[in-house]
């Protein structure tokens, strides 16, 4: 029997892009899932257009909390969780077809617990505008000198790792998830891709290359409590690499 595979989807004032996600979803080669959508507050038509999916799919459930942030919208959908593996997708990003397949089908025959992929980035009307590729096996401090794990790529083994929650802050709350993961041994495998796609659109958060900067130097030395000097020197690689690899 296929593992079930629990997809955690904050969602707020997302009424543009959520339809197009969950049917991302809905059209994955692998079915053994349960979409858990957890609605952050929001003002729009969101709510409504997830419930009439919930009415058609028992498979997607549906949570609706007052606006507390992004951290706490994904742990919520979290604590519901009852599949093996965790997988995430934001409510403007998108899988490819066979995402889930190959990235547990690896995991099963790999035997290890944290996998991601090389994703490609789209803009508002879903036209490809770059891809980023992986960067081979991410190690702790591989991965503070280039924090090039999309969040909708990572698929967690939880019989093995345990319990995962983001850390309760404003921004990077997926960088310092992965960082926790890491310092417990866990090191994150790339799967041949790419099997995601992220949306970026003029103003948002990710568009914002000064703010992501700040982010990262943030969970640097408030998450992960680095010397000024290890975080300078970190900060100058993840820096670099960001350009190299064309992640902004």
């Amino acid at each position: 029997m296929t593992p079930l595979v629990s997809i955690i989807m904050p969602c707020y004032n997302a009424e543009r892009y959520i339809a197009q996600s969950i049917e991302s979803v809905l059209a994955q080669t692998y079915q053994n899932w349960e979409l858990l959508i957890t609605d952050d507050g929001s003002t729009d038509k969101s709510v409504e257009i997830v419930s009439k999916y919930c009415e058609k799919d028992v498979r997607i459930n549906l949570l609706v909390n007052e606006h507390k942030g992004i951290a706490e919208t994904r742990n919520a959908s979290i604590a519901r969780a009852k599949g093996r593996f965790v997988a995430f997708l934001d409510s403007d990003d998108l899988w490819k077809n066979d995402k889930l397949e190959k990235q547990v089908t690896f995991m099963l025959e790999k035997d290890v617990a944290f996998t991601y992929s090389s994703y490609e980035v789209i803009d508002s009307q879903g036209n490809i505008k770059k891809l980023v590729k992986d960067d081979g096996v991410m190690h702790y401090n591989k991965y503070l000198k280039n924090t090039i794990i999309c969040c909708g790529t990572v698929v967690l083994d939880i019989e093995k790792i345990g319990q995962v929650n983001n850390p309760i802050i404003t921004t990077s709350e997926d960088m310092a998830s992965w960082l926790s993961i890491m310092k417990q041994g866990y090191d994150a495998y790339p799967v041949p891709g790419p099997l995601h796609q992220y949306r970026i659109t003029p103003g948002s958060a990710s568009s914002n290359k000064i703010k992501a900067a700040s982010d990262v130097w943030r969970v640097y030395r408030k998450i992960e409590k680095l010397s000024w000097l290890k975080a300078a020197i970190n900060f100058i690689c993840y820096s670099f690499n960001a350009v190299v690899k064309h992640v902004f």
